[in-house]
């Protein structure tokens, strides 16, 4: 998860425009086989029972949820929706990929042993080879932040300056993870915009029935209203679950991180020791 560059075509951006074009065709393909033909239907019911005038001339559940998401607005709505929640399953999906590496011992070290500076470089260069030979350990976290506080401690001789590595890489990692969730923002602020365009949109052509309404048929007035209260209450539910989604997300993607730095510490930084030497240039551990 180090987010390296490579090009346009990384797995994150892969995965955004696949997403977005599976939400398209699979929402297109129900709304045309499924949502309009059964809407229609109902309005057709409706008007043919007020035309009766039959009592109690609603509709069933069914029927009026069907006329709730039947414009294009709200399609739109739900294809957003969709689309975020590929995304944001995908980034479920690498974190939990990086957090079974924490059942990886990496550091092989023996109970009581100590890890001194100048043992570190062949630790690194180990850990290194290890990384290499395992395409799934590759670009992980990590193992960057082993390797990173392996070399710190060789190169300056600190145990401080080794978890200082650490520190480092899981911050920059923890802000990587979170700008990868700015597409889903602008999902979750683009949902309830598309509702406010469709209310717009009902409210402007249902004036333009008004004189219709005045001479007593209401019925374009109400189907244009009916647009504008319907987008926008599909787009504040979806808003508000592709929200909570996005914050579980982000508490597992920061959960990650601090369990990655307790994983260093526990099994590197506390094993690191640097020699004390007495006058006569012994080293003392």
């Amino acid at each position: 998860m180090t987010f390296r560059n490579k090009g346009f075509f990384t797995a994150p951006m892969l995965v955004s425009l696949i997403g977005l074009v599976l939400a398209v065709i699979v929402v297109e393909s129900v709304f045309a086989t499924v949502v309009r033909p059964k809407a229609a239907d109902t309005i057709i019911r409706q008007r043919v029972m007020a035309a009766q005038g039959a009592a109690g001339a609603a509709t069933s559940q069914e029927g009026s949820f069907y006329i709730i998401i039947k414009d294009p607005e709200q399609e739109v709505e739900i294809i957003f929706a969709i689309w975020g929640m590929i995304v944001l399953v995908h980034k479920l999906i690498e974190v939990r990929r990086e957090r079974a590496l924490f059942n990886h011992d990496f550091i092989l070290a023996q109970p009581g042993e100590r890890i001194i500076p100048e043992d570190a470089f062949d630790r690194y260069k180990e850990l290194k080879i290890s990384v290499e030979a395992h395409p799934r350990w590759r670009d992980r976290l990590l193992p960057e932040c082993l390797l990173a506080a392996l070399h710190r401690f060789q190169a300056t001789h600190s145990v401080q300056d080794a978890a200082t590595a650490v520190k480092e890489r899981a911050e920059l990692a923890a802000d990587r993870l979170d700008s990868s969730l700015s597409l889903v923002r602008y999902i979750v602020w683009a949902i309830p915009a598309i509702g406010f365009i469709g209310t717009v949109r009902g409210i402007g052509q249902a004036l333009a029935y008004a004189e219709d309404a005045i001479k007593g048929d209401i019925s374009a007035v109400t189907s244009w209203l009916g647009l504008a209260f319907n987008s926008t209450l599909v787009a504040l539910l979806l808003s508000m679950v592709l929200m909570y989604v996005m914050h579980l997300v982000q508490s597992r993607q920061e959960a990650f991180v601090i369990e990655t730095q307790a994983y260093c510490r526990d099994r590197l930084i506390d094993v690191m020791k640097v020699p004390v030497k007495d006058n006569a240039g012994n080293g003392l551990v």
